[in-house]
């Protein structure tokens, strides 16, 4: 399988991990043991949008175009990074909680526990870093 292949099926699949997570955490049906903050949640949806559509158009522009030079690479999977962190971020609502007052965790009809978001957010930073070796040795 071709880099050019894995790149676009690993952008695809970021796509879903940032449309998939915001649905799943609209409003206060989000699983986990802790509240997740509206505005790591909007940031990893702004972030995340914002990245795509630059690396999308980063890789479709030809190398002569401002789109498709060095420095929009470079936004672009600086998006894809703030994306990443954020999602690693979106993962502490499922940190264990300890004391007398404690709570479990709730349950959404996603999965049972963070298995699914760990997946997602874990297999996100993994492709970021693909994108970033990519670029880095000029395969995009």
């Amino acid at each position: 399988m071709s880099t050019t292949v894995i790149i676009w099926i690993l952008t695809a699949l970021a796509a879903v991990v940032v449309v998939l997570t915001r649905l799943r955490l609209r409003g206060e049906q989000g699983a986990g043991r802790y509240a997740v903050s509206s505005t790591l949640l909007n940031l990893h949806t702004v972030c995340g949008t914002l990245a795509w559509i630059a690396w999308v158009t980063f890789l479709l522009a030809g190398e002569d175009t401002p789109f498709g030079g060095p420095m929009a690479g470079i936004v672009a999977i600086g998006l894809w990074w703030v994306t990443a962190i954020c999602g690693l971020l979106l993962l502490m609502r499922w940190l264990p909680s300890r004391g007398r007052h404690a709570t479990g965790a709730t349950t959404d009809s996603w999965s049972e526990g963070p298995g699914l978001s760990v997946l997602a957010h874990v297999g996100l930073v993994v492709g970021v870093a693909v994108f970033t070796g990519a670029y880095l040795t000029g395969a995009v």
